[in-house]
């Protein structure tokens, strides 16, 4: 592997290669050009070849890549597995929406299944959906990373869901909570998401 540092706009374009190409794979399709796997990611080729460098020597001139070279040398550069198991706390409608939004798939796995304090009202929600009081009984083995979709009593669940295993938190929460060192958290604010947009389709005004 290359030792050259990998700039962070890169690094956030190889979860997008590593999604098109395990779906690549399991379309049956063993090496492609750069050309080719510009059409699937709508990136173009010259930067492919850029971000592709950054991971060492991986590719053949007039051979293109190898399909499963690349997925494993960008699965050790962002060290996640497809069988990641998530868990999703919380199946409102965004918990909802979250479940039926397969955009990770062939990238790190999959929700397996989720919790809520009123499981019968969640209908059918295409995963197990266990109370959250049986969450110690019926957490997945080998499960890190929870995603929060819940509107009170956020920092006893964080310090359950912690108790239990998970360090890392993908949340939609509006409310604060705290976590100890170690854990990882990625707060998805979609409204300072909208406001940094307007902000900047402004300065293209001007």
């Amino acid at each position: 592997m290359s030792n050259r540092k990998v700039p962070k706009a890169t690094l956030q374009r190889y979860p997008i290669y590593l999604k098109a190409l395990r779906k690549l794979k399991e379309e049956g399709v063993d090496r492609i050009m750069s050309k080719e796997l510009a059409y699937y990611v709508l990136i173009k080729s010259t930067t492919i070849r850029r971000d592709f460098s950054f991971l060492g020597s991986l590719g053949k001139q007039g051979y293109g890549y190898n399909v499963d070279d690349l997925i494993r040398r960008f699965s050790e550069e962002l060290g996640v597995s497809f069988d990641e198991k998530i868990i999703l706390v919380g199946v409102g409608n965004l918990g909802k929406a979250l479940l039926n939004y397969n955009n990770w798939n062939h990238v790190v796995g999959e929700i397996v299944c989720a919790f809520d304090i009123d499981p019968e009202k969640c209908g059918d929600a295409g995963v197990p959906v266990y109370d959250l009081k049986d969450l110690p009984e019926k957490m997945p083995p080998g499960c890190r990373i929870a995603i929060l979709c819940i509107p009170d009593n956020v920092q006893q669940t964080v310090d359950l869901l912690i108790e239990n295993g998970i360090i890392g938190f993908v949340s939609f929460v509006m409310e604060h909570f705290s976590v100890p060192p170690g854990i990882l958290v990625r707060q998805m604010d979609i409204v300072s998401s909208i406001q940094e947009l307007v902000f900047q389709t402004n300065a293209m005004k001007e």
